[in-house]
């Protein structure tokens, strides 16, 4: 036998793989019931439909560079249950926080679309989004980093020395209002901002990102995690914290006048957030 050491297998954490993980368990019990034959047909569609929908758009969509494939499985292989290592709080680390290949391709196309120079991202993790949206800048581009675990903020610069365009990159640690209090000092400014950090933490760093200035004039923030496994659009008793968390940040921004947006339904919702000029 060869010691081939298989990946692990990520859990579902969109509505869309939660829905066809439930739906492929119901087809595996069909057999055991004594149902209608169109009412087990219509299921199996159903599994069939959204189990096919995700493995679809990795095929369709470009494929992700040699050093971010690498950055992926390096973050999979990782032991993060070992890991609770979250600044100021207790924060379990796990294999799913990756951005992915599908979110880090639309980013990377966000930057090429938006033409952006400036960009600041706001939760790390191993720098997957980081380095997907690095490749994207030109070379004169800069992309600040916030990560509060020095352990993954770490993890993620050696994976940038792997890769042409991790110069690009300026990694800051700590807690992230923390960095931006120092960079709107500084007078900083930024075309485009990505937001994946603590869900407690979204309206106080989007507040932050307009009263501030950081976010330029017609600038950019890109939120992830904005339909949190389906939380926000579930009942109050079904959410956890976080789930709640989201929702008030959904409300907030949507009745915010200095902004414009738009929630897509990539991987667990990615909010787009345009400041208007005036």
């Amino acid at each position: 036998m060869t010691g081939v050491i298989d990946k692990p297998v990520a859990r579902p954490v969109t509505p869309l793989g939660i829905l066809a993980q439930d739906l492929v368990a119901l087809v595996e019990a069909l057999d055991k019931e004594t149902l209608p034959a169109h009412f087990k047909e219509k299921l199996r569609f159903a599994s069939r439909l959204a189990s096919g929908l995700d493995p679809y758009l990795e095929e369709c969509t470009t494929s992700e560079s040699a050093a971010l494939t690498a950055l992926a499985e390096k973050t999979a292989h990782e032991q993060w249950s070992n890991r609770f290592e979250g600044g100021e709080t207790v924060v379990p680390l796990e294999q799913e926080m990756l951005s992915g290949h599908i979110e880090g391709q639309t980013l990377k196309m966000f930057i090429y679309m938006t033409k952006a120079k400036r960009v600041l991202e706001i939760g790390m993790f191993t720098g997957y989004s980081a380095l997907a949206m690095a490749e994207a800048l030109p070379a004169d581009g800069k992309l600040i980093a916030c990560e509060v675990d020095p352990y993954t903020a770490e993890f993620g610069k050696a994976a940038f020395r792997e890769s042409a365009h991790g110069e690009k990159i300026q990694v800051e640690i700590g807690p992230a209002l923390d960095t931006l209090d120092k960079l709107a000092e500084k007078g900083e400014s930024f075309d485009f901002v990505f937001i994946d950090a603590d869900k407690a933490g979204y309206v106080k760093y989007f507040n932050t990102l307009l009263e501030k200035n950081l976010l330029a004039p017609s600038g950019f923030i890109c939120v992830d995690n904005t339909l949190l496994q389906g939380q926000p659009y579930l009942s109050e008793a079904e959410r956890t914290a976080n789930g709640q968390a989201i929702a008030k940040f959904n409300s907030t921004v949507a009745a915010d006048k200095r902004v414009e947006q738009v929630l897509l339904p990539v991987r667990d919702g990615l909010t787009i957030i345009r400041r208007l000029e005036n």
